[in-house]
């Protein structure tokens, strides 16, 4: 190689990669020169259907547009002379009338040639073949037989046909035959039996062709399988059958190992196209039928592109790549053995692209370079042509050099375009690339429309165009917003091809962009606009959802998205259109259905989408219902007292079966009625059920899930037990008398199904405890109790009852210990005593009555005692009775709630469950003294200025003698704070008193209480005010009503009103305010007049002007109350809110809450408001 070459070369490394990226997506204006391009054409292998006429298509483009001419078979193919070829106009594109005609004669490698006066084009080698589905050979099928278990292969052995038809086996009702592990098709289309059955005796296997392209189907004669059953046919009749040898399958039939019946041996080759599918198939024969599994010795299988067809008989990896070949081993195992077939796969390839040429477009005295790197097993020889003729038969030229897959152009000249040709090829194929070199100098121009609007969505990436030509290749440049330019980093990327990329594109980025393409011929700008907005997100999405058959299910969607962009909400079921149905309500956030149905199961997405962009979310829908009922009952292992009961679970409707109720149904006692008999989780579908004897039983099942139970399932069939003795006795059986001379035995009887049998009666057996005699006994039958008359008085009895029946007697049963009837008791408590504990409780004793002569079951005893009187009074007042109940045997009691210093009587009975006895002697007793109750009452009369009485009534009830009375007072003011308490004491005769030296006008408060020799009693309290000196009122309320008072105050309240006007406008401006001279002279200060000119008051002075009037009171809430009276007593009293009555007395309220005023001067800098200066004035 010379030096200038090695120069090109190494340079050019770079140039190559540069030239090539940037000229990926350029494409010559079609208003340029430019060498034709092929831009559609048939396959490289057309299979043709003879009944339609032949299209062979060739279109290119090119400037001027191209020509076109074809050959056949390597050989000119003259168009014009063969009437049944027509080329369409401006196009290379053949059609081929073949009516009347063979399409044999058509057949062939046919070539495109498209040219202008800037280089030619080809096309790939297209050879066209006619579709075949040539019929089946005629055959004489003859029977074939076999011994059951042994293997069979069925032959289809269809015709070659192209392409190979699609086989498949049927019966004579065009069936497909069924398949399975035992029974399956290979891919050569034979029909293989691992072992046959005698059920695969049939005269209508029938292999079937069908050829796709022809649309036709050929079958083949049906063959005709014995399986016979060597061991049952006697030696005899198997000599009758005259059937050669060859008519039976020598292969043993009795069970045993796996083995391959193909492919046969321990390994086998086979080679695969990268690219293509590649299928290896092993199918077993055995007893019992294998089961075959495959792996790769050498690696993992292919996951992603593997399957198993034909019951894993069949491994089929797609896409097969180079590292696909390797030793697949499959084996095929049964319960006897294993066997193992290894098959070794070799991957070969046709020739495949690494890089196809392209199109070079250079400006003159530019270099370039044309690369075809392809790859292939075995490797690819390349061949280089120029416009159609090989290189080294095209005319030399001094700037090309090939080397290898690389055409290297130097120094290129006006004129000097061409199409060139790389033709790659191995034993498994070709691969054909035209690429043109296109000489020109041309100015730059935008392709990209002007104006463009790009819209995208913030965080995604942002692609603005700039489609652009010229030779030499432009250089783009973009700008935003007319500043300056964008450099290709973060976040931008200026591709090769002029496209301007944001990687995360954000409302920043919104805006105007401009971008230059400009070479040594000139420069072209074009304008676009990038508008991001902003996502669209659902906020709220839908949530599983569990829902009872017929209810309501809502699904939630709330969406948030750009407000520039229209949202359309789409809903889907199962990724499909929701149901047509009035059930299904769509919200602008929400989906509803309403009476769910089973059908609506499935998963539910809304989906928001907009112009730009969409979000998505789903849910699924739940439906649950009460499960369906059990069905096909079955009894099984049927015994005398027991029974095994099966079911078949129904739907359980998305809800797990939680248990199984089983009832039951006595026709011979209770015909209709159904009654619980046992629960089974809800896994099990079987229950042993304990029965009894002499019952005509039905049975049914009801299950239960979460939503609640089933209907019941249909009844099982009738089930009958047989009779025998009762199993159990009555129950509750008890022995209590009625009557002081009897016992009744009571008992519950037993239910139909506890009597075991026809003629059901009850022996009632009874005996006096703890006596020597025997069992006294009865028979009864239809009762629950039984009378014993002429029984002694509350004596014990044993008693039991037994259950027979015509069958026998129920088991020994136990006696219970019963009463005979009870009488009211004979005698009284002795021995009463009464210890007194204080004047309100007192206890009481006494000694238990006998046993004997209570005559019954004891209850207790009862205490009734009342009040006498009391014992400061001479006379009885006898109070009503008061009874207390002391249960059990008891021999005290206390008495509470006695009133003190009184004379009770109490008696004593003792009870039992029939009655009370007689009471025991009267037996009186005395409580001592207590403290007194209340004073009857307390009233205050005479109320003066310093004096008032007190009147009181003694208590009603003393409780004792009385000692005297006790009497405290105190003061109370006007903030009810409590003064100093005065105490003083009354003997007991006394009932009124006077108090003198009190202070008037003030509240009193009394408390008041009666005392005793035990003390005090409670105290009752009573308030009363002194009134005020008549002077003091009469002085009050003149001053108050007079009008030159009242004129007075308001003649004040206007100065002052006047006065604070002034000084607020003083202190709100600030200063002296300078007027003129004159009026400074004359002008009364107080009465200034307001100025005409500003509104000012004239100057004003006063030291004095805060200090509130003599005597003001403001109040501490700041306010003035309007409604208030100027001359009410507050203004001169000493209470605020109090009010008196007729008599003088104090009837406000007091509650002990001190309330203060507060009185504070205006401390503040700020100038005050006129309303807070009012308030500190009046």
């Amino acid at each position: 190689m010379d030096r200038k070459w090695k120069w090109v070369l190494s340079s050019g490394a770079l140039l190559v990669i540069f030239l090539g990226r940037m000229t990926t997506a350029l494409e010559v204006p079609l208003d340029l020169p430019q060498p034709p391009t092929i831009t559609h054409q048939s396959p490289k292998d057309f299979i043709i259907d003879p009944r339609e006429n032949i299209l062979i298509y060739c279109e290119a483009k090119g400037k001027p547009h191209p020509s076109f001419s074809w050959t056949r078979n390597g050989t000119h193919f003259d168009v014009e002379k063969d009437s049944k070829v027509l080329m369409k106009p401006s196009s290379g594109t053949l059609v081929i009338d073949i009516s009347g005609e063979k399409a044999e004669a058509y057949e062939g490698i046919y070539q495109c040639t498209a040219r202008n006066e800037h280089g030619t084009a080809v096309s790939n080698n297209i050879i066209i073949r006619q579709s075949r589905s040539p019929l089946w050979s005629k055959e004489r099928k003859e029977a074939i037989m076999v011994q059951v278990g042994v293997s069979l292969v069925l032959q289809c052995r269809p015709p070659a046909g192209l392409p190979p038809p699609i086989i498949f086996w049927m019966d004579n009702n065009f069936q497909r035959l069924p398949q399975n592990t035992r029974v399956s098709q290979a891919l050569n289309g034979d029909l293989y039996f691992s072992n046959v059955l005698l059920d695969d005796t049939r005269n209508d296997y029938i292999c079937y062709a069908r050829f796709p392209h022809t649309q036709t189907i050929q079958q083949k004669q049906p063959i005709t399988v014995k399986v016979l059953d060597m061991d049952a046919i006697n030696e005899t009749v198997a000599a009758m059958y005259n059937y050669t040898n060859n008519l039976f399958v020598d292969s043993p039939s009795g069970e045993r190992r796996p083995s391959f019946m193909a492919p046969l041996g321990r390994s086998s080759t086979q080679m695969a196209l990268r690219g293509g599918v590649l299928e290896l198939e092993c199918i077993a024969e055995g007893l019992p039928t294998p089961e075959v599994s495959w792996y790769k010795e050498s690696g993992d299988l292919p996951s992603s592109r593997m399957s198993f067809h034909n019951f894993q008989k069949t491994l089929k990896i797609a896409d097969v790549m180079e590292a696909d070949a390797g030793d697949y081993r499959c084996t095929a195992k049964n319960s006897l053995g294993s066997a193992h077939h290894t098959i070794k796969v070799n991957v070969k390839a046709a020739p495949f692209w690494i890089s196809a040429p392209r199109n070079l477009i250079l400006a003159p005295k530019e270099t370039g370079i044309l690369t075809c790197r392809v790859s292939g097993d075995p490797k690819p020889q390349i061949v280089w042509s120029v416009n159609g003729v090989p290189v080294e038969d095209s005319p030399k030229d001094m700037s090309r050099k090939v080397e290898d897959d690389t055409v290297i152009l130097s120094d290129v000249q006006t004129g000097s375009s061409a199409v060139y040709q790389c033709n790659a090829s191995n034993e498994f194929g070709y691969l054909l690339a035209n690429a043109f070199v296109n000489v020109l100098a041309e100015a730059p121009r935008v392709l990209t429309p002007p104006n463009n609007v790009y819209q995208v969505i913030t965080n995604n990436p942002a692609f603005l165009d700039c489609a652009s030509f010229g030779s030499p290749i432009p250089t783009i440049t973009w700008f935003k917003d007319s500043q300056t330019s964008i450099l290709n980093k973060d976040p931008y990327v200026i591709h090769n091809n002029g496209t301007l990329e944001i990687n995360v594109a954000q409302s920043l980025n919104s805006g105007k962009y401009t971008c230059i393409a400009s070479n040594n011929l000139g420069t072209k700008e074009n304008h676009v606009y990038l508008e991001v907005k902003e996502p669209t997100r659902i906020l709220a999405q839908p949530e599983y959802m569990v829902v009872q058959r017929n209810r309501k299910a809502v699904f939630e969607c709330k969406v948030k998205h750009d407000p520039t962009l229209i949202p359309t909400m789409n809903w889907l079921k199962d990724n499909g259109e929701l149901p047509d149905d009035e059930r299904f309500l769509v919200d602008t956030d929400s989906l509803t259905i309403n009476d769910v149905t089973e059908e609506d199961e499935g998963t539910y997405t809304c989906v928001m989408n907009t112009t730009l962009d969409q979000d998505s979310a789903s849910a699924m829908l739940t439906v649950v219902e009460e499960p369906d009922p059990p069905t096909d009952l079955e009894l099984t292992d049927q015994r005398e007292r027991s029974v095994q009961l099966t079911w078949i679970p129904g739907d359980e409707h998305n809800s797990p079966t939680q248990k199984f109720l089983v009832q039951y149904e006595d026709l011979l006692h209770q015909a209709g009625v159904w009654h619980n008999l046992t629960e089974e989780e809800g896994t099990k579908t079987t229950a042993h059920l304990d029965l009894s004897p002499y019952a005509y039983y039905s049975f049914r099942v009801l299950a239960l899930n979460h939503v609640g139970y089933s209907q019941p399932s249909q009844p099982s069939r009738q089930y009958r037990t047989n009779p025998a003795a009762p199993d159990v006795n009555p129950t509750d059986v008890q022995g209590v008398g009625t009557e002081h001379n009897n016992l009744v035995i009571s008992w519950k009887e037993l239910t139909g199904l506890q009597s075991n049998g026809p003629g059901l009666q009850y022996k009632v057996n009874w005996r006096q405890k703890d006596v020597e005699e025997d069992w006294s006994s009865e028979t009864v039958a239809n009762a629950s109790k039984y009378v014993v008359s002429g029984t002694p008085t509350f004596v014990p009895y044993e008693v039991k009852v037994q259950a027979v029946n015509e069958y026998g007697n129920g088991p020994a049963p136990e006696a219970v210990v019963g009463y005979s009837g009870e009488d009211v008791p004979m005698s009284a408590p002795e021995s009463v005593q009464v210890l007194v504990q204080n004047g309100t409780l007192a206890e009481v004793h006494w000694e238990p009555v006998l046993t004997s002569m209570v005559r019954g079951r004891l209850q207790g005893y009862k205490v009734s005692y009342w009040r006498e009187r009391s014992l400061h009074q001479a006379e009885a007042q006898q109070e009503e009775q008061q009874v207390l109940a002391f249960s059990g045997n008891r021999t005290d009691g206390r008495l509470p709630g006695l009133k003190p210093y009184s004379l009770y009587t109490l008696n004593i009975r003792v009870v039992n469950g029939k009655g009370e006895g007689p009471p025991s002697p009267n037996h009186n007793f005395e409580t001592p003294e207590g403290v007194p109750g209340p004073p009857s009452f307390l009233r205050i009369k005479n109320t003066n200025m310093d004096s008032l009485t007190l009147e009181w009534g003694p208590p009603q009830d003393n409780n004792g003698r009385l000692t005297g009375y006790t009497l405290k007072y105190q003061p109370v003011n006007n903030s009810n704070e409590l003064g100093p308490v005065e105490e003083m004491t009354f003997p007991a005769n006394e009932t009124t008193i006077t108090l003198a030296d009190l202070k008037y006008s003030t509240r009193y408060k009394f408390y008041f209480n009666a005392k005793t020799i035990k003390g005090s009693g409670p105290t009752i309290t009573e308030e009363a005010i002194t009134i005020m000196d008549e002077a003091m009122k009469s002085n009050q309320v003149d001053l108050a009503t007079q009008g030159w008072f009242i004129g007075l105050m308001c003649a004040i309240a206007l100065l002052i009103l006047v006065l604070l006007i002034i000084c607020f406008i003083k202190r709100n401006k600030g200063g002296k305010y300078p007027v003129k001279e004159k009026e400074d002279a004359h002008q009364d200060p107080e009465i200034q007049p307001m100025k005409d000119d500003d509104g000012t008051f004239g100057e004003y002075s006063d030291t004095e002007d805060h200090k509130p009037l003599k005597g003001s009171r403001t109040p501490s809430n700041g306010t003035v109350k309007r409604d208030d009276s100027d001359d009410s007593l507050v203004d001169y009293g000493e209470g605020g809110d109090g009010q008196f009555n007729e008599d003088g007395s104090f009837i406000g309220q007091y509650s002990g809450k001190k309330e203060k005023d507060t009185h504070e001067g205006n401390e503040s800098s700020e100038a005050p408001s006129p309303v807070n200066a009012m308030n500190s004035f009046v």
